[in-house]
């Protein structure tokens, strides 16, 4: 399968269910940048149920590519993030084991929402053995023959595709049951080296 995808913020776990299932997959740095989309957001399990983490971007002009989009950092929204996810995950059997690598990404600054989105996947993808042929464009490509488009596929409002989805445990499952389609990880965090073969 040969797919294009959006760069997103510790996509869901049908974002890295597409990677794992593509032999190629193209990745759209000049497309246009759009609002309410996880290319700067992503959803985790908290402990009052589905929680919002929001990268706040700089201003910016419409139809600037992704690969122009720049981070701001007026408030301190990694260290927030982080402390969201910790308190969320830290009593999952896997977090400590990932603790480490994955703060000091939280806590380096990126200039642009595109580099720090690619530094967490490219750790994610190492945690999870997942080896795609990965290619980025060099100019914007609406369609590309023989690649699946999936790039207005992961947006809050989207309906999700239809892949299985199978429960794992989930930390705070007991007070509002089974969440479907969380960030990876929630996957990753709760299942640990088992998460690739459950994607």
């Amino acid at each position: 399968m040969k797919v294009i995808l959006p760069i997103v913020y510790l996509g869901n776990i049908e974002y890295y269910s597409l990677l794992n299932r593509a032999e190629e997959v193209f990745f759209d740095l000049h497309g246009h940048y759009l609002k309410q989309n996880f290319r700067n957001r992503t959803e985790i399990y908290g402990a009052n149920g589905k929680l919002n983490l929001i990268i706040p971007v700089e201003k910016h002009k419409n139809h600037t590519a992704l690969q122009d989009i720049k981070i701001s950092y007026d408030h301190f929204w990694q260290k927030q993030h982080w402390k969201s996810i910790a308190s969320a995950y830290r009593s999952s059997p896997y977090f400590e084991f990932y603790e480490d690598e994955f703060e000091e990404l939280f806590m380096k600054k990126y200039t642009y929402l595109v580099e720090f989105n690619l530094a967490l996947q490219d750790k994610i993808l190492e945690c999870l053995s997942i080896s795609p042929t990965i290619t980025f464009s060099k100019e914007h490509h609406k369609e590309i023959e023989g690649f699946t488009n999936y790039r207005g596929y992961f947006t809050p409002k989207q309906k999700s595709l239809e892949f299985p989805k199978e429960p794992y445990n989930q930390v705070f499952e007991d007070k509002y049951g089974f969440i479907p389609n969380l960030f990876i990880l929630d996957l990753l965090f709760n299942e640990g080296p088992n998460s690739g073969s459950f994607l």
